[in-house]
């Protein structure tokens, strides 16, 4: 019988992911050079503080590194409704359709009725670039998005119009810098509404040095929801409900990780995002589809060996992944050391480097 994932014994509450955050540590625009960002080395103790272009030092030839390429959209367009009401529209999903058909999250003061015709701005607000026509909401009719067709390509508008969707701690409004560095180098497949941010990090720079190690490099594709922000609210940590997002592992990246086994090298996940669809993949065994994995410790990992990540929200739901992969206790230590040594926190921020606790 295998040996029970680390702290799968212990009882948790939201409580126990909480710690204190100096509000100066959140990064509010990121570093002048990608690769700049401190890396902590957390899978040893006591952790050790690099510098991110130091990251080829940590593998071998055997290994295997998997990246989420999503792109982020320029999801987020305003508009108004018939009425002259300001209309905040997030485009979460574009939906396969010839209709030009959207999933998105509608901010305005009093939700307009099925059939409302919105207009929506161009970039400098000045006049109307498309109309939207709300069909409802969805999935039904408690349905936190809604459904609405756009008269022009969704992909096209967002990309001439839309503004980068900037997490809700960034105080700032979106500029040029952003629409460059909230996206990572390699992203090749729009539908996400936040960055996989340990990512942001990797540089030509950092690739190349991968490369001349011989290191192998993989892709997967997690289309990133605007649910990564919504937080957990109930102390019983099993009462939450994991948002839902779509993901594909290519047949080519599934036999990238079994030739890394085979080899004898390790999985390393770059992102949250990333962990998510292997072991997601892993335990239904579908390639593609829409996963709602909820990872909290005692959870039994199956592929990653380790994890190339940003720092998180207090009593979110990745600091429970994070810390279900390297242990509970060791996770927080280092979180403690974070703050003392004053990174930077969240999407902006700096990174770390964990291994998957043994059993």
């Amino acid at each position: 019988m295998p040996s029970a994932p680390p702290d799968a014994s212990r009882a948790f509450t939201l409580s126990d992911f909480d710690y204190h955050l100096p509000p100066e540590l959140i990064a509010q625009h990121p570093t002048p050079e990608r690769s700049a960002a401190r890396l902590l080395d957390g899978t040893r103790w006591p952790p050790r503080d690099r510098i991110f272009r130091d990251l080829p030092d940590f593998f071998s030839p055997l290994d295997l590194l998997v990246f989420n390429d999503t792109q982020v959209m320029k999801a987020r367009l305003y508009g108004e409704k018939p009425s002259g009401g300001k209309v905040e529209l997030l485009i979460e999903r574009v939906l396969p359709s010839s209709g030009h058909e959207v999933l998105a999250h509608l901010k305005v003061s009093k939700k307009p009725p099925a059939g409302t015709v919105l207009h929506l701005w161009q970039r400098d607000g000045r006049s109307v670039a498309a109309r939207a026509t709300l069909l409802g909401r969805w999935p039904d009719e408690e349905g936190t998005l809604f459904r609405l067709a756009l008269d022009q390509d969704p992909y096209a508008l967002m990309a001439a119009h839309g503004h980068v969707p900037l997490p809700p701690y960034i105080e700032h409004a979106d500029d040029a810098q952003d629409e460059e560095r909230y996206q990572t180098v390699f992203a090749q497949r729009p539908g996400a509404v936040a960055a996989p941010t340990a990512a942001l990090h990797f540089d030509q720079g950092v690739l190349d040095a991968l490369d001349r190690l011989g290191v192998q490099r993989a892709s997967v594709t997690l289309h990133i929801g605007a649910g990564t922000f919504v937080p957990c609210k109930s102390e019983n940590i099993h009462e939450h409900v994991m948002h839902s997002e779509w993901y594909e592992v290519p047949a080519a990246t599934q036999q990238a990780i079994a030739d890394a086994r085979a080899r004898g090298g390790r999985v390393v996940a770059v992102g949250t995002t990333s962990v998510r669809t292997l072991e997601s993949w892993a335990r239904t065994g579908a390639a593609s589809g829409d996963t709602a994995l909820y990872i909290t410790p005692g959870f039994e990992f199956a592929l990653v060996d380790r994890l190339i990540t940003n720092f998180h929200l207090p009593k979110s739901t990745l600091m429970m992944l994070v810390t279900a992969f390297a242990g509970y206790d060791h996770v927080m230590a280092l979180y403690s050391h974070a703050v003392a040594q004053r990174y930077r926190f969240f999407s902006y921020g700096d990174s770390m480097l964990l291994q998957r606790a043994s059993v």
